[in-house]
Parts: structure tokens; sequence; C-alpha cells
């Protein structure tokens, strides 16, 4: 089913994701490298593109602050 309204959408919940088991390999030849942190190096581009798509606004420079909206915002 189709969310209608942002009021209606119904948050997931973890009890709705399947069972995940998981797997660590040992890899004592590699050096360690973050499990999460590479999600992390997309964020700014992602909150610029949702604030473009917002606003109309085209920021590209961090931090994203009300003022830069505004700035970009003037033609």
């Amino acid at each position: 089913m189709l969310d209608k309204n942002f009021d209606t959408y119904e948050l997931p919940r973890f009890s709705w994701v399947p069972k995940i088991e998981p797997v660590i390999l040992p890899s004592p030849d590699l050096p360690a490298q973050g499990g999460g942190e590479p999600a992390i190096i997309t964020m700014g581009a992602v909150v610029a593109n949702a604030i473009y798509d917002a606003a109309g606004a085209r920021v590209l420079q961090l931090p994203m602050t009300p003022a830069r909206v505004k700035a970009a915002l003037k033609p």
C-alpha cells in the first residue's frame, strides 16, 4: 500500500526486518576498516540535494546553515 500523506506514513519497525546473521571473516593481513563510516561520506551530498529539491537552493559549502541557504536562493 502506498502512503497518501506524510502524516499517515508508518515508520518501519525492527520487528518487520528479517533476521540478519552477521558473519565476521578473519583477515589478519588487512588493516582494520570501519563498518558504518563509509556512508557518512555521502551525507553532505544527500543533505545538499534535499535542500535543492525542497527549496531550489544549491548549497555547496559546509556547514549548510540557514544563512547559506538564504544566500543561495538569491539570484
